[in-house]
């Protein structure tokens, strides 16, 4: 396979011409790509408070077999690869200048990707976090039902929602500035939040999910605050929100959980989400220049 099978653009709708259906086509694997497009094609680079992210497709014979995207100074991500193709991504990038901290894919192509990324450059590498993506199969509510009801957050909840929202953040180790002035350019700002109350209209949960595109939403953040784990708020507030993504018509919903937290991977199977894939994160540091 040639290097010049892989085409590059910072023209968003130009990607989506040629590459849309097939992120389209499986929706469900797909879900980040597929929200970062819709977010940039609706509100333009300036939703992300800095310079657009580069794509890429791999075409043959006019048939799209992979993309990639990646911000300025942030790391790839990447549908999944053959090794030969991760290959071809590796000495392509390279060949153009590009330096990589990190590479996000399924676990296969993470791998195959950090190999040859290695190989060509010398640097070395660090698995960061391995994540497990799950897609919902038939919604399976707890039991015993935690009382309280599920509520859309309103304008007036902001303040609230964005203590929470740098609380998760915090929690899952993301360093990002949330408040009023850097809100719109945070992942967290194009998502609908609802709240789980108490009887009382206590808020003790969130989830959001990010809007529905080619027929999927994902579930992204849930968040109860450390003092009021433990007591059915999550899971709760997971199948309001489930819910009302099936409601709308979503025919994936699904969600990404840390591999290593054991009590939210079994909470989402108890609800009757079921492993997709795997995703790792790897870090890369340059090599040391030689001495002497």
């Amino acid at each position: 396979m040639r290097p010049d099978d892989w085409h590059l653009t910072e023209d968003v709708d130009e990607f989506l011409a040629r590459a849309g259906d097939f992120l389209r086509s499986r929706p469900a694997l797909h879900t980040t790509p597929l929200s970062l497009t819709e977010k940039l094609r609706t509100l333009g680079p300036a939703a992300y408070g800095t310079q657009g992210p580069v794509f890429g497709r791999l075409e043959r014979d006019g048939e799209v077999h992979a993309t990639f995207h990646r911000f300025p100074s942030r790391g790839l991500s990447v549908t999944s690869l053959t090794p030969e193709q991760a290959d071809t991504l590796a000495a392509r990038l390279v060949a153009l200048g590009h330096s990589l901290p990190s590479v996000t894919a399924d676990r296969g192509t993470a791998i195959a990707f950090t190999e040859a990324w290695q190989q060509y450059t010398g640097a070395t590498s660090a698995l960061r976090v391995r994540l497990h993506l799950y897609r919902l199969a038939a919604l399976t509510p707890p039991e015993p039902f935690p009382e309280g009801r599920g509520r859309l957050a309103r304008r007036q909840d902001h303040e609230h929602l964005m203590r929470w929202c740098r609380e998760f953040a915090a929690d899952v180790g993301e360093t990002v500035t949330i408040d009023a002035a850097s809100w719109a350019a945070t992942r967290f700002a194009e998502k609908r939040y609802t709240f789980w109350e108490t009887p009382d209209g206590t808020p003790v949960s969130m989830a959001g999910v990010n809007p529905m595109v080619a027929g999927q939403v994902r579930v992204d953040p849930v968040y109860t605050p450390a003092h009021l784990r433990g007591r059915g708020y999550a899971g709760a507030v997971t199948v309001e929100v489930s819910r009302a993504a099936l409601a709308a018509g979503a025919k994936e919903v699904v969600l990404y959980t840390n591999a290593a937290n054991p009590t939210s991977n079994a909470l989402y199977q108890r609800l009757g989400y079921r492993p997709l894939t795997d995703f790792d994160v790897y870090d890369f540091a340059a090599a040391e220049p030689a001495v002497g």
